[in-house]
């Protein structure tokens, strides 16, 4: 079998892991232990492939593999454009090979270049507020400045917005998926997902034709928090997914921060929890880089922690009235029923003056009528 044979065998085998191949193939083959050693696996009795640790299906494949289904695999490869990264290749991501977790191989839609990047996952609700939005677009865009590729699931919420929030910053951005790279969920991130290879990397462990079932998102979730240096949670409820990945992290040995929010807010309550069992809080992206610094680039230079005051000039020019609605809004979302009764203002007062807060960018309006206050400080 040639290499890209012995690789598609890899990615067909079931739960193949690095360690476990690492292991068997310092066994049975030279010392040399290469994507050529794979050979020595293939065709090897169930029994022989069960003592050196494979489990029960995997076996199963490395004894007789589907040669019909590797060459499907290799002309969509060839059609697609796939690249393929195995754990025996020295370019393997370096953080993700040092974890039990590691699988045996990786299909790549764009550049393999963007594992090598130092990486930050970027994780939350898929349903946030439109704050926790702009928050981690705008720091995703400041970590990439920063020289880091932003990682995350390409899920509907939190991580569409890390993703193009790096993609606007024109940096890299690592999407993981939970399915083949043919299969992209959701099917309305099809823009983005190209974007993100255009830019960065679509990875998955996943061969082709393998549908997003619910069992391969915890295995997704393990590989965003191993590809990184530390994850970040924006917002996330007490039972949300997100917290999950920030459990793979720490039990990985990475940092896990976490944006605090309002105590009313029911998406900032696992933020909060994560904070309470040690994550770092995080209010600018100048905490992050407190914990990261080691491991930026040094030339270039570190960016600026200075916040921009867009907001802060907006807010200087507003009149009387503008003000005391600005503050009667507080940093809750409101409608405008609850902003006429804390201030005293008719309502067509209230919605005039609402209509110019947004146009100077003081607030925001969410779905329901409802308005929410950005904040002063932002990320950089």
């Amino acid at each position: 079998m040639d290499a890209l044979a012995l690789q598609l065998v890899l990615g067909r085998a079931p739960g193949l892991r690095y360690p476990q191949l690492r292991s068997a193939l310092e066994r049975i083959a030279s010392p040399r232990v290469d994507i050529a050693a794979v050979e020595a696996l293939i065709g090897e009795r169930p029994g022989t492939l069960r003592s050196l640790g494979f489990k029960p299906a995997a076996c199963e494949w490395l004894h007789a593999p589907d040669a019909a289904l590797l060459e499907a695999d290799r002309k969509w490869i060839a059609r697609e454009r796939i690249e393929l990264l195995d754990a025996l290749d020295p370019r393997y991501p370096p953080l993700l090979a040092q974890l039990h977790c590691a699988p045996a191989l990786l299909y790549v839609r764009g550049a393999i270049d963007a594992l090598q990047r130092p990486q930050l996952a970027i994780v939350g609700s898929r349903s946030p507020t439109e704050p926790g939005r702009r928050t981690a677009r705008e720091f995703a865009a400041a970590l990439v400045h920063a020289g880091l590729a932003i990682t995350s699931g390409l899920a509907l919420g939190i991580d569409a917005a890390a993703h193009e929030g790096a993609l606007s910053a024109g940096g890299p951005t690592v999407a993981v998926l939970g399915s083949g790279l043919d299969r992209i969920y959701p099917a309305q991130h099809g823009l983005l997902a190209a974007r993100i290879a255009a830019h960065g990397a679509l990875i998955s462990e996943f061969p082709r034709g393998m549908e997003p079932l619910r069992t391969h998102f915890p295995q997704r979730n393990r590989l965003m928090s191993g590809l990184s240096l530390g994850t970040l949670v924006v917002e996330a409820a007490r039972e949300s997914g997100s917290l999950i990945t920030a459990g793979f992290a720490l039990e990985q040995g990475r940092e896990v921060f976490a944006i605090p929010g309002s105590i009313h807010n029911p998406l900032t309550r696992g933020c909060h929890a994560l904070i309470r069992a040690g994550a770092k809080l995080v209010e600018s992206t100048a905490d992050i880089f407190e914990e990261l610094s080691n491991f930026l680039p040094k030339q270039g230079g570190m960016p600026s922690h200075r916040r921009p005051d867009r907001i802060r000039r907006a807010t200087t020019s507003l009149d009387k009235g503008q003000k005391i609605l600005l503050d009667a809004l507080g940093f809750e979302s409101a409608s405008v029923d609850t902003l006429v009764e804390r201030t005293g203002f008719p309502s067509h007062s209230v919605a005039s003056m609402l209509l110019i807060l947004e146009l100077e960018g003081a607030i925001g309006s969410q779905a329901g009528g409802r308005y929410v206050r950005l904040q002063d400080e932002r990320p950089g």
